[in-house]
């Protein structure tokens, strides 16, 4: 007998299938874990909430020494704001945000860090700046080598340093970095260069900021850096797992889902669709790991239904049997739900709400 059976007959009773659930054994071990990581490195830990979107959580890892948060869209930030957190990094370009006078609205609250990349985006968070009536801290996001956002070139983040520098409503906090995995001497080289052209400014440089769950093997290898944003290690994903940042016990985050249909030998259907596990495969193979079956393959998805592949299983699920399922991208998945339930050992502690799901702006 699976020894999660009692919690599996608890989870189906309560919520029915599919439901997702964390562990807060591990989620605390988690948090733990990366604190650990950035305190050796002497680096502040600024964890990125886009993917717990909770402030129960977030309030879990400041507790536990963070010394901020990240967040990836305004709205995140209100809801983090209105749970009282006020040393807040948004780590995208708000071109919506400030036209819409959303930044400007939550600006007069409370001082915010937001990253821009473009002149463009400057002359928004002025505006916005003014509005507020308090002037705007702004990071200059760099590219070395992610091909994501971010300026390529020193010379393109000494211009956009000159434009802070010469406008009353912004001021000049640092640089924002997501090196690759294999570019960390290349983001030096970067870096060292960008120091000397701001130094000449007469800009110092408060927060250089590196980034992503995967790069916490890399902390303390850039000369200068102040501290690290990861999102996705509170909870784990497939992707950590094939990263070689996790194991599957390390992995907080489960979605308890039912076997609905064997239709054939070696095929079977799941109560969990696209509408759960997502079509984000994150550069794997099939869209989740069971843990119960792991030589089973999710191969493809309905909006409601995952379709297995079992052709590899000794043993077969039946139905009405219920699995958990390791999601390849857990970050998009919590934006699918509105609540996480929360146990410890085979026993339901609560539901914590996630609260800034859904925020595109």
């Amino acid at each position: 007998m699976d020894e999660k059976d009692a919690l599996k007959k608890e989870i189906i009773k309560r919520f029915g299938t599919p439901c997702v659930v964390i562990d807060l054994d591990v989620v605390e071990a988690n948090i733990a874990r990366a604190q650990q990581l950035c305190d050796t490195a002497a680096l502040a830990n600024r964890p990125h909430i886009k993917t717990h979107k909770s402030p129960i959580l977030a309030h879990a890892q400041l507790s536990a020494g963070a010394t901020g948060i990240t967040c990836q869209k305004l709205g995140e930030a209100e809801v983090m704001a209105d749970a009282g957190i006020t040393d807040i990094i948004i780590a995208t370009n708000l071109l919506g945000a400030a036209q819409s006078g959303q930044l400007a609205a939550l600006q007069r609250r409370l001082p915010l860090k937001c990253c821009a990349d473009s002149a463009f985006t400057l002359t928004a968070y002025a505006s916005a700046a003014h509005a507020a009536d308090r002037p705007l801290d702004v990071l200059i996001e760099c590219d070395t080598g992610q091909k994501r956002a971010g300026v390529e070139t020193p010379d393109a983040v000494l211009a956009l340093a000159t434009i802070i520098q010469q406008s009353q409503w912004l001021n000049f906090a640092g640089l924002l970095f997501y090196p690759p995995l294999d570019g960390w001497q290349e983001t030096q080289i970067f870096l060292d260069e960008v120091r000397a052209g701001l130094s000449a400014m007469g800009l110092e440089i408060g927060i250089i900021s590196t980034g992503g769950t995967p790069n916490l093997a890399n902390l303390g290898q850039l000369d200068g850096a102040t501290e690290h944003r990861a999102g996705t290690c509170i909870f784990n994903d497939r992707m950590m797992l094939a990263a070689g940042m996790a194991s599957p016990d390390d992995c907080a985050l489960h979605v308890f889902t039912s076997v609905a249909s064997r239709g054939g030998e070696a095929r079977g259907i799941l109560d969990a669709g696209s509408k759960t596990l997502t079509s984000d495969a994150g550069g794997l193979e099939g869209f989740g790991l069971i843990r119960e079956y792991p030589d089973a393959r999710i191969h493809k998805f309905s909006e409601e239904h995952g379709f297995l592949d079992l052709s590899d299983c000794r043993q077969q699920p039946q139905v009405g049997d219920i699995v958990r399922v390791i999601p390849n991208h857990v970050c998009v998945v919590v934006n699918m739900v509105d609540q996480l339930v929360a146990v410890r050992g085979n026993d339901i502690i609560e539901v914590i709400p996630v609260a800034a799901r859904g925020k595109l702006v």
